[in-house]
């Protein structure tokens, strides 16, 4: 029986609890949004040079609505030790809670691929946004001087609004997840 109501949860698009190590020595549930609105979740790798051009906007977002959701930078690369991680937090200033998800689980969850991806679950685990933080790069080598949109930040105020998200979500632009199939 429990079997059936796990994979009823799965089939329903619920997230399982998981609890990933941080940078700062703590476990953290990346599904628990607690008195937030949504959890964003931002892939991101310290080798990808698509990752550096972001990280400015990914902090500002982090400030920006960290009073409202729940942010985390993820590092699913399992190449990726705790001290890297933490070098490009301080490096990136990075404001975020920083997680490492070295057996890929929660970007197998969520189905990210890319970094930097952008992915927004809601209270009840469902993925409400999966795509670009902008279109400062509209392919895998095609940067603009400047992102032109802000995908990420329409999303999250329309999440935050109780609207749909508008539609469509653009697919993350940069590199692929070390290791992911």
């Amino acid at each position: 029986m429990k079997h059936l109501l796990c994979a009823f949860l799965l089939l329903a698009g619920l997230a399982t609890a998981m609890e990933l190590p941080a940078i700062d020595g703590k476990n953290y549930d990346p599904a628990a949004v607690g008195a937030k609105k949504a959890v964003v979740l931002f892939f991101v790798s310290p080798f990808c040079s698509t990752t550096k051009s972001f990280m400015k906007e990914i902090n500002q977002i982090s400030a920006d609505y960290g009073d409202r959701v729940v942010v985390y930078l993820v590092h699913s690369d399992p190449e990726i030790t705790k001290e890297v991680a933490m070098e490009h937090t301080i490096l990136s200033e990075v404001k975020a809670t920083v997680l490492l998800d070295k057996e890929q689980a929660l970007a197998k969850q969520v189905q990210a691929k890319i970094t930097p991806e952008a992915v927004v679950t809601g209270p009840d685990g469902k993925t409400l946004y999966k795509g670009r933080i902008n279109d400062l790069y509209l392919g895998p080598t095609k940067r603009q001087r400047a992102a032109t949109t802000k995908d990420l930040r329409d999303a999250l105020d329309a999440i935050l609004a109780g609207k749909p998200v508008p539609a469509p979500q653009e697919p993350a632009q940069g590199c692929k997840i070390g290791g992911m199939k």
